[in-house]
């Protein structure tokens, strides 16, 4: 059986594979084939993906991007629709599922709306459940930096609490696209946000969301 995980990287292959290397993305200075290295580097070295998080580790990582970035492009989406190494923690399908599903859900959405023309996708409920899921895991470490207290709603009113303090504001969305707000894409997140009106314009704009 298809895994969220799978669908979302069959389908971020199919997007970056037709808007070509050379398209924007929602990764501030990132093309697309910087985003498809990115992904590649993630999954098949893991001795510089560290340094996504631990400092000392940068300069592996920036090296392990260039020599991913030189590649052909071609290579680097088939690498990616191809999925992990058998060697690597991706290749076992319970970890890919709870490490890829936002992964490349966010990642595929990085492609396609930085395209003028996108228009928003119809998730099924039982996608939009297991990204809540997700989310109420993730809430407090995404927004733990947050110059506001944030409170993250559903349209059926389920809440997590992203980060505590005040003054308050409540973002209402999807889970998908409260994903896409608490991964640092706010511009681009089809969500409310209610609250003191300085504390909104500050959350918007932070680059404090994320890790």
């Amino acid at each position: 059986m298809s895994t969220f995980a799978k669908r979302e990287r069959l389908l971020l292959a199919d997007l970056l594979e037709a808007a070509g290397p050379e398209a924007p993305t929602l990764c501030e200075g990132w093309l697309t084939r910087d985003l498809a290295a990115h992904v590649v580097v993630r999954e098949r070295r893991p001795d510089a993906a560290g340094g996504m998080l631990i400092k000392q580790l940068g300069p592996r990582l920036e090296k392990a991007m260039d020599e991913f970035t030189a590649k052909p492009y071609e290579e680097l989406v088939q690498l990616i629709r191809t999925g992990p190494p058998r060697f690597s923690p991706f290749s076992l399908k319970q970890i890919d599922e709870a490490s890829n599903t936002i992964e490349f859900y966010v990642h595929t959405e990085d492609v396609r709306r930085a395209q003028p023309d996108w228009s928003p996708r119809e998730l099924d409920k039982v996608f939009q459940d297991a990204l809540w899921s997700r989310l109420e895991r993730t809430a407090r470490l995404m927004g733990r930096s947050v110059p506001t207290g944030l409170v993250l709603r559903r349209p059926d009113g389920q809440t997590a609490v992203a980060h505590r303090g005040t003054p308050v504001v409540t973002v209402t969305g999807e889970p998908s696209e409260l994903l896409l707000f608490l991964y640092g894409r706010q511009n681009a997140a089809k969500v409310e946000l209610d609250g003191d009106k300085e504390a909104i314009d500050k959350l918007h704009g932070s680059k404090q969301l994320g890790i």
